[in-house]
């Protein structure tokens, strides 16, 4: 039986709002999709295109952990948490090998984990996991947005630029920001 590689990456952890999400993606060996890389390298649009393709020519697996559960348990964990619900959600479609995981962190999966440092700069299987999970980050702010127009989350994504933490500032924070961060914490009326 031949081995089946997948690759995990996970986005939102430096945020202060919205939640942490991972995604798992697997493809044959005979598959290329051109222009994979780390999402943080690709322009919105392109991403977006590389996402549609990703989702018809490989599996995923999608986890997510909301604002609440990372403020509970710390964005570590959350971002642990969201790592295996991808796995599980993946598993159901195809069973994995081996999995390639972005940075030092180590998921609790039921098959060899390989960590790669900088893995979606490194790694096709974690670039394409990346890809997929910032898209599906993204769109969920994009939500978020038209529930909270006024926090700017369609541009910032719940990132910490200079207009959220001003915004902060001025309003604080709404119900999908981090409370345990500190940046919110310090804005809380």
């Amino acid at each position: 039986m031949r081995s089946i590689f997948a690759g995990v990456d996970e986005v939102g952890r430096g945020a202060l709002a919205g939640p942490v999400v991972a995604s798992i993606v697997s493809f044959s060996s005979h598959i290329y999709i051109k222009g994979i890389a780390d999402s943080k390298s690709l322009t919105p649009k392109k991403r977006e295109l590389l996402f549609l393709e990703i989702i018809k020519k490989a599996e995923i697996g999608i986890g997510i952990v909301n604002e609440r559960v990372i403020d509970e348990i710390n964005i570590l964990q959350a971002s642990l948490r969201a790592m295996e619900q991808a796995f599980i959600d993946i598993t159901r479609k195809r069973r994995i090998s081996y999995l390639f995981v972005d940075g030092p962190i180590r998921p609790n999966v039921s098959c060899p984990s390989i960590q790669i440092v900088k893995g979606d700069e490194r790694n096709i299987y974690i670039a394409a996991a990346s890809i997929v999970a910032k898209v599906i980050r993204d769109r969920i702010m994009l939500i978020y947005d038209r529930f909270f127009p006024h926090y700017g989350f369609r541009e910032h994504k719940g990132y910490p630029t200079k207009s959220h933490l001003r915004i902060l500032e001025r309003s604080g924070p709404c119900i999908i920001h981090r409370y345990s961060y500190k940046p919110v914490r310090e804005r809380m009326r």
